[in-house]
């Protein structure tokens, strides 16, 4: 049961965090899965214009890839939120990385029988451990210390799951966009034979990065498993307790998963079209190749955003910096619309630096001030990342009917619906939550 009071501006039930030098030593250990994590999901960038030759797709079927990967955020979120009040964040961090590891090594038989179905239930298998994994980790990092420092812990625990998807690109290239890969107009021309034969030979290239990546997943969840994380009392729900209260009433929190939705659609959908977009005439006219060297300086700008933004969110407001970093995000995709050549390269590159620290920052304003709640709320956010299902289809869609260069219209539509979450709908509505016994049966 819970006391729920509307009327009085009080914060709910702060949390108790462990000692510094427990904190320190734990941060680490997340913070390596926020870069497992980076560099998995990146890897469907290099999987788009890859399978869609292979398979001769159209941009809005080859955004099933996305849309299999990041609807297995809606799925399994809850889920997962419920995972953590049952086991705690430790063994769903641990659940996460184990099925993380089997979705990673589902690609083995998908690649073997170069089957583009297949390859979408490993991608969703993929990010159901992912969803785990971001359920149990976010909020525990923004609950381990200090409040008011929340943002700063999170963009820099972001900043390496950046990281990954910084290297992601590049290596992904070499391995999987190899020297015999072929664009879709080669792959028309082939006979039956030989187009199965060029299926079977260029799905295998994604053989080894997986088997590799599925190993690590399985290991690291291990030594996790192995390893003693401090509890964070105030946030998580107490045994023999009931939690019974609608997180609806929490205006920062719903306005928030909105702002987490069109976040990554908007992210998810500009990551995705780039080395396609590089690749137009009237743009870069790359290779695929090429081009996917240039995708690692998007994602590489995130990077260097957060660990900017990390510094500055010690001493800014986190709605400040947020509505500075939509401005710009929105101005630069304008830019890049209203433009060819270098400078529409360049601007929509640039995006990623200040896309830096917009997850972590909406993420903690979204939890602020929901103290037993936070497992649940976190649930609620994550489940919004199927944004980047959902965006990066409708923008394939619209790039099929007027083409790649305009339909980025859609990513700048999101930044301004975060401009408003930073100004107005990130303000905390006053809510007590209380844990009260469960009556015995």
């Amino acid at each position: 049961m819970v006391i729920v009071n509307t009327n009085t501006p009080t914060k709910a039930p702060s949390y108790s965090p462990a000692p510094a030098s427990t904190n320190k030593a734990a941060m680490a250990l997340v913070t390596t899965l926020f870069f497992f994590w980076g560099f998995v999901t990146v890897l469907n960038d290099i999987l788009v214009p890859h399978l869609k030759s292979i398979f001769d797709l159209n941009y809005a079927k080859v955004m099933l890839i996305q849309f299999a990967f990041f609807s297995a955020y809606f799925i399994f979120s809850i889920p997962s939120a419920k995972l953590v009040d049952a086991i705690g964040y430790k063994k769903t961090m641990v659940t996460g990385l184990f099925t993380m590891g089997v979705g990673a090594l589902l690609f083995i038989p998908a690649a073997s029988a170069a089957s583009f179905p297949l390859f979408l239930v490993a991608l969703m298998t993929l990010a159901a451990g992912i969803t785990a994994l971001q359920v149990a980790a976010n909020p525990y990092v923004a609950v381990l210390g200090p409040p008011e420092t929340a943002s700063s812990r999170l963009v820099l625990t972001q900043a390496f799951n950046s990281l990954g998807t910084t290297i992601g690109p590049y290596l992904g290239g070499l391995l999987i966009l190899n020297a015999n890969f072929k664009g879709t107009g080669e792959t028309r021309q082939m006979s039956a034979n030989v187009l199965q034969a060029y299926r079977v030979q260029e799905a295998s290239t994604v053989k080894l990065p997986y088997l590799i990546i599925g190993l690590a997943l399985i290991i690291f969840g291990i030594i996790i498993a192995m390893f003693k994380l401090p509890d964070i009392p105030g946030a998580a729900r107490h045994a023999g307790t009931a939690v019974k209260a609608s997180l609806w009433k929490y205006r920062q929190l719903v306005f928030g998963t909105i702002g987490i939705f069109l976040y990554v659609g908007a992210e998810v959908s500009i990551g995705s079209f780039l080395i396609n977009y590089f690749g137009q005439p009237e743009i870069g006219g790359l290779p695929e190749l090429a081009a996917a060297k240039y995708v690692t300086y998007y994602w590489g700008g995130a990077m260097v955003g957060r660990f900017i933004g990390s510094a500055i969110l010690q001493k800014v407001k986190t709605g400040t910096a947020l509505a500075v970093a939509a401005i710009m995000a929105c101005a630069l995709v304008c830019i890049s619309m209203l433009t060819t050549g270098h400078i529409a390269m360049y601007s929509v590159i640039a995006v990623g630096l200040f896309n830096s620290i917009m997850f972590p920052s909406i993420f903690t304003l979204g939890i602020a001030e929901l103290g037993p709640l936070t497992g649940d709320g976190s649930g609620m956010l994550v489940m919004a990342i199927v944004g980047g299902a959902i965006l990066p289809v409708l923008q394939g869609a619209l790039a099929d009917r007027i083409g790649i260069h305009h339909a980025f219209i859609i990513p700048a539509v999101c930044y301004l619906y975060i401009l408003y979450y930073a100004l107005r709908g990130s303000r905390p509505t006053p809510v007590v939550v209380a844990q009260t016994p469960v009556a015995a049966q």
